[in-house]
């Protein structure tokens, strides 16, 4: 790069990392994620238990393919 391109790219690394050090939040965060703990476990959706009854059956009727199962984990 020439010399130019450097002082062009340092220009710009300390503008951004400026603008970035004076990053903050616009409210505080606890309070939401308070109300959303007392709200309870979340619901899980019917697909979820359709696609664990799925693998259950695949590994009862078809044992030898849990070690490729396990090689994608």
């Amino acid at each position: 790069m020439k010399e130019r391109e450097v002082e062009e790219m340092r220009k710009l690394l300390k503008k951004e990392m400026k603008a970035a050090g004076r990053a903050e939040l616009g409210r505080d965060l606890w309070p939401s994620m308070l109300e959303r703990l007392s709200q309870g476990a979340s619901r899980v959706p019917w697909w979820d238990w359709a696609l664990l009854a799925g693998a259950t059956l695949s590994l009862w009727f078809f044992p030898a393919i849990l070690p490729a199962l396990l090689y994608h984990l």
